[in-house]
């Protein structure tokens, strides 16, 4: 089997260095190089050992490595896949984290995958945190947490592509591998939606009391851990999220229309008794939660 003995893993955040610290929890013994556009994100990754090199150049570093990881926002994998595609080899491995899927997948599929090619393949792991930065990455980010996996429509899997899966699973992921149309409609509702959603009620709060310290304190005081849950997203960096809205923008507007649409329900049926027929629905989503 190819073993993967060196990985270049481009983006150092918060997902890219938390790869790195996980895979030497978990025995990686080959070289891990990393690379970032913020030299302040590469020196924290360095430091923390979440890699052992910060490459000079990016593509010389992605190259000579087995295994490429594009950690960084949906634009910039866009950016790397048309980059990397030509200067790869079949011995060599692609794969990312990017949030979206469909339009990942369907910029790789011009460059990998053929006959002569690199493979890729496109992952997204479902973990995180509401904060960025190499500063916040820990080993066991991913630990129980769901690892979804979209395969290019090509032949069967590499054994870079199976010894990289070992290693997600050795994280503490389950895996699951979806169709990436499917993969985007299911984050639209489960991850984009809340995220936006979060956004809003944290700029509405934002912009209704700004200059109101004695409120604002009151109100973190008063709302407690609801407050705090609620708009725990909204501290979420725009780099990242405005990738998602412009790579996933159907299917999130049809998300929010529909919670629109909900709110308006609900603000036209306070004193009525469809309200609690809308509580009784809410209690029965939670209640069939896996």
């Amino acid at each position: 089997m190819k073993r993967m003995e060196k990985i270049t893993i481009l983006g150092t955040g918060l997902i890219g260095a938390s790869v790195g610290l996980a895979l030497r929890e978990q025995k990686f013994d080959g070289l891990i190089l990393g690379w970032d556009k913020d030299p302040g994100e590469l020196a924290v990754a360095l430091s923390r050992g979440a890699i052992d090199v910060a490459a000079e150049d990016p593509v010389t570093a992605a190259v000579g490595s087995d295994v490429i990881l594009l950690a960084g926002p949906v634009f910039s994998i866009l950016e790397w896949t048309d980059q990397l595609g030509p200067l790869l080899g079949p011995h060599q491995l692609v794969t990312d984290v990017g949030s979206v899927k469909g339009a990942v997948c369907e910029r790789a599929a011009l460059s990998f995958g053929g006959a002569g090619q690199a493979r890729f393949l496109p992952g997204h792991p479902m973990a995180g945190k509401e904060v960025h930065g190499g500063e916040h990455a820990e080993a066991g980010l991913f630990q129980g947490a769901v690892w979804l996996f979209t395969p290019l429509a090509t032949s069967s899997a590499s054994e870079l592509e199976t010894e990289w899966r070992a290693w997600v699973t050795k994280f503490g992921c389950r895996t699951l591998d979806l169709d990436a149309a499917r993969h985007d409609e299911i984050c639209a509702w489960v991850s984009h939606l809340p995220q936006y959603l979060s956004t809003a009620l944290s700029a509405l709060l934002e912009e209704r009391f700004s200059g109101d310290e004695e409120m604002r304190a009151e109100m973190r005081m008063i709302g407690g851990r609801a407050l705090r849950e609620m708009t725990r997203l909204g501290a979420s960096p725009y780099s990242m999220w405005r990738d998602v809205a412009h790579t996933n923008t159907e299917a999130i507007a049809e998300t929010l229309l529909a919670l629109e649409q909900r709110l308006t329900y609900l603000r036209e049926h306070l004193k009525t008794p469809e309200l609690r027929e809308e509580f009784d629905l809410a209690n029965r989503f939670r209640g069939c939660r896996g």
